[in-house]
């Protein structure tokens, strides 16, 4: 299977998703004291996290795009790599989460669960693929070594 949707524009429609939720349901509501401030903060740490890993490709020279993994020249393992085999997929959760709680509707979190499994089972499960393919025992150790959201 080849994989048709970046995975920003997935991000985007889930975040969609979670904006139509807290507008058509007339409950789940939920405020607590630093919740926009918290919201904030994970905005912050996700595109922090974000641009470590854009960084890192860079650094390596190889490419960012996820749905031409033929381009892929080397394997990151480094950096913020080191901790997360995705830490962009899961800087666009923190988004997402920070989204949430900033639309301070409770049912958005089935919403960042739901972009969770589509990431494992429509996009990350096939780069792996790909890259087991590609890189063979050296992305399987990464693979051990290396959780892979966080």
């Amino acid at each position: 299977m080849r994989i048709k949707i970046i995975p920003p524009l997935v991000m985007l429609l889930f975040g969609g998703v979670m904006y139509l939720v807290t507008k058509i349901l007339p409950f789940g509501q939920f405020d607590f004291f630093g919740r926009k401030e918290l919201a904030a903060f994970l905005l912050g740490l996700a595109i922090l996290m974000m641009f470590l890993a854009l960084f890192q490709f860079k650094r390596i020279k190889t490419t960012t795009n996820p749905i031409d993994l033929t381009k892929t020249s080397a394997l990151v393992v480094q950096g913020i790599f080191k901790y997360s085999r995705n830490p962009m997929y899961l800087a666009m959760l923190l988004v997402l989460l920070a989204l949430g709680l900033r639309l301070g509707n409770a049912f958005n979190i089935l919403v960042a669960s739901g972009f969770v499994y589509y990431m494992n089972h429509f996009q990350i499960k096939f780069e792996e693929q790909a890259l087991e393919k590609q890189f063979g025992k050296q992305y399987r150790v990464y693979k051990k070594n290396t959780r892979r959201w966080f």
